[in-house]
């Protein structure tokens, strides 16, 4: 393995090669910051594009886009609160309140640092241990996704903020909503209404879209006088290098959040079907659970950006190793990518290592120089992308909303999926002032198609027994750290309340 790996670095450390990803990297950061395009068009989209060069120097640029887009789609959800992506919706949560307090230079920084260490360390995971943690991943049946589906739903507790019951009302919602379309045993339509583009249920992006920047800029719609005034106010702000740069202090918060979220984004990745969306949430969700200063978060806490943006990044090497390992895409990227291996006359699976050894390597060596090469793209791209806060929000607002348009227009089968991001803006505008949770409302809608699928697998896997379950230890696990989570949250809600009402026994002096 070892000259295998020295014969694909010497492979890709070539002009051509290097300009290929660095080509890569830059079109997908590019692509990630503009609202609801994404690393899975992008890279769809690029696939023709890679006929007539060599498959090593193909598959780089299509990694290098797919990375690019990840850490990009984090601009728009810090700066403008529209995230590139439904996985960047936790960075928005406090990257955007980051930005209006004037430090969107801090923000960005640390968001493209975690998303650099989340995606080099999960990079190093796929290499290392490709093989090893792939058999593991072919133990993941219908009945184990479910139980680990179970358990993440449960960390909507832990992201319902002030009101437990609110923050469930709207996770159910999120549920509902995923539940629109095609029933999957018997194909009749569900919550239709007659319209013939619902059969394939509402389109995640224009939703996601929705409910995060359209919300957001009905709300400044209202107020932009006073937000441009906050702003110029702002900028003479940002002129403090504390406010530029990230601390040892922010370090502090953010090096254990890293931690975390890349460990939770490459588990994630390895599992197939969770997706990325997963990952940041549950990575948000953890590291909230686990702060000291939950209070901040939703206001501006900078390891809430850390978490999720290491947990995204991470999810998408990870996502590879089941793709290389055993041939099953763990993502719509590794999906995706499929198709430019058959192109190119590779067939994914354990014999590209017996068949192909050298150029398994070389993508190894492109992934992780895409991943130095997203440090450098991004740092200096950086300055010129958060010269978007010095724009008076007048001329912010119509191009972010026409931006939002052209990703629900591309994502949502045209017009239909405009339509839609209108009906969830307003829906999100009306949460926002309702107080009612819309990061718990996406988490219920990524999450529901899956855990349907699987709970009726379950439930044909195991013959209607429950009891049939002993049989897997796995999933077991799982529904034990779910009762175990579901416990402790219950504790602290608990706690919270009974020091709330010590708090107003005491008598007024």
């Amino acid at each position: 393995p070892m000259e295998n790996l020295i014969g694909g670095f010497q492979d890709i450390l070539t002009p051509v090669n290097i300009a290929w990803i660095a080509l890569g990297v830059t079109i997908g950061y590019v692509v990630g910051v503009l609202p609801g395009l994404g690393k899975g068009t992008a890279v769809a989209v690029a696939i023709p594009l890679t006929y007539y060069i060599s498959p090593l120097a193909a598959i780089a640029l299509l990694i290098g886009i797919a990375k690019g887009s990840t850490a990009g789609s984090a601009v728009s959800a810090i700066l403008l609160n529209a995230p590139g992506e439904p996985s960047s919706a936790p960075t928005a949560l406090d990257g955007y309140p980051l930005a209006r307090q004037g430090k969107a230079h801090k923000a960005l920084k640390m968001g493209l640092f975690a998303s650099v260490i989340g995606d080099f360390i999960s990079t190093l995971v796929l290499i290392v241990l490709a093989a090893p943690l792939a058999e593991y991943a072919l133990l993941i049946g219908p009945v184990e996704l479910c139980a680990i589906l179970l358990l993440s739903l449960t960390f909507i507790g832990g992201l319902s903020g002030s009101s437990l019951s609110k923050g469930m009302i709207a996770a159910c919602f999120g549920i509902l909503c995923s539940t629109v379309g095609l029933e999957i045993e018997t194909a009749i339509p569900r919550l239709t209404f007659g319209v013939l583009e619902l059969q394939d249920g509402l389109p995640l992006i224009p939703v996601a879209i929705g409910m995060l920047a359209t919300a957001e800029m009905i709300v400044q719609m209202g107020n932009h006088k006073s937000i441009d005034q906050q702003t110029s106010l702002l900028d003479e702000g940002n002129a403090s290098r504390e406010d530029k740069v990230v601390l040892w202090e922010d370090w502090k918060y953010c090096i254990p959040a890293i931690g975390r979220g890349t460990a939770i984004g490459t588990v994630v990745g390895i599992l197939p079907g969770l997706g990325a969306s997963v990952g940041s949430f549950l990575s948000y969700g953890a590291t909230k659970k686990a702060s000291k200063r939950p209070e901040l978060f939703g206001k501006g806490a900078i390891e809430g950006v850390a978490a999720a943006e290491s947990a995204d990044n991470a999810v998408v090497p990870a996502s590879l190793v089941p793709l290389f390992a055993i041939g099953i895409p763990g993502s719509v990227i590794a999906a995706i990518l499929i198709a430019a291996f058959i192109i190119h006359g590779v067939t994914p699976g354990p014999m590209m290592f017996v068949e192909q050894p050298r150029l398994v390597y070389g993508i190894y060596a492109a992934m992780i120089c895409a991943s130095l090469l997203l440090l450098c793209i991004g740092f200096f791209g950086l300055r010129f992308f958060a010269l978007v806060t010095k724009v008076p929000m007048r001329m912010i607002i119509p191009v972010v909303l026409f931006l939002c348009a052209i990703g629900a227009f591309l994502q949502g089968d045209g017009i239909f999926g405009v339509m839609v991001m209108l009906a969830f803006g307003v829906i999100g505008f009306l949460a926002k002032k309702l107080e009612f949770s819309f990061v718990t409302f996406l988490i219920g809608f990524v999450i529901g198609p899956s855990f349907e699928l699987t709970f009726r697998q379950s439930i044909a896997l195991l013959n209607r027994d429950i009891t049939q379950i002993i049989d897997r230890p796995i999933a077991i696990a799982f529904i034990v750290l779910t009762v175990l989570t579901i416990w402790r949250i219950a504790v602290a809600n608990e706690k919270k309340n009974r020091l709330a009402q010590k708090d107003s026994e005491i008598p007024q002096l």
